[in-house]
């Protein structure tokens, strides 16, 4: 079961270094070729073309706004993803109580390792085993919970499956919108070589001019990677500067543990 997508598997920092190496590159190649047009064709003008390098950055600066826009989306989701689902786990375990006893210790103990799974298993090397054990642990519950409704047939065991339902679609919810939701490869690609493209108008705008390489352009390739990295951040939830507080998870937890017989 495929789970990290694969542009995941490269880490930010590689990233960040290989984009300031690309776009260095993009100036210093638009920067040469500028110098040799300058050369061959004096009547060509810089004012022109300054107004289509602004162009190309203004759409430049569009576009990163807009993907920075969905990488903050999806990383508010998946705030708000942790929230909903440790409020259901707290919900589904005082809810035990409404059961028959046998299966109420029996879901106690299994919210229990439900609960330090789930905040103890967001890794890349762990996350597969985890998905697959909180799929088991729903249907070791939902067999039980059946059991103690069979058992005792009444509103208030409908409450706990009712509660258990929703401790399971949120599983799914969460795995859709926190783990295989993701800024499309496209979007990146578009990006990426726009931004190839205002680097080298930049680097040729300055070559078109006669002008030598500024240290502005270092600060300006830097900057751009920065942004970058911070949109590609957001969009990561396993690693990074930018992770999803588990702190609602672990006050469940500690509730769990302490309520547990």
């Amino acid at each position: 079961m495929t789970i990290v997508p694969a542009l995941d598997i490269i880490p930010l920092w590689f990233i960040f270094l290989s984009l300031c190496l690309v776009t260095c590159l993009a100036l210093e190649a638009g920067y040469r070729f500028g110098k040799w047009r300058h050369n061959r064709a004096p009547e060509e003008k810089d004012v022109p073309v300054g107004a289509m390098v602004a162009a190309i950055l203004g759409l430049l600066a569009f576009m990163l706004a807009f993907t920075f826009s969905l990488g903050a989306a999806r990383f508010d989701a998946r705030r708000q993803m942790v929230l909903l689902e440790a409020n259901a786990i707290s919900t589904t375990f005082l809810r035990t109580q409404l059961l028959p006893e046998a299966e109420r210790s029996v879901s106690a103990r299994l919210l229990r390792e439900y609960v330090d799974i789930r905040i103890s298993g967001l890794t890349k090397q762990q996350l597969a085993a985890t998905i697959v054990r909180s799929e088991e642990i729903h249907g070791e519950l939902w067999t039980h919970a059946i059991r103690g409704v069979e058992k005792s047939p009444s509103p208030l065991t409908a409450l706990y499956v009712q509660s258990l339902n929703q401790l399971i679609d949120l599983h799914a919810e969460r795995v859709q919108v926190g783990i295989r939701s993701h800024i499309p490869l496209s979007l990146w690609g578009g990006l990426l070589l726009l931004a190839i493209l205002g680097m080298a108008s930049i680097g040729y705008h300055s070559g078109l001019s006669a002008t030598r390489r500024s240290p502005a352009m270092l600060v300006l390739i830097l900057a751009f990677a920065s942004v970058l990295y911070l949109i590609m951040d957001l969009d990561r939830p396993l690693e990074g500067l930018l992770l999803v507080s588990q702190q609602p998870m672990i006050d469940v937890q500690h509730l769990i543990h302490q309520n547990s017989p």
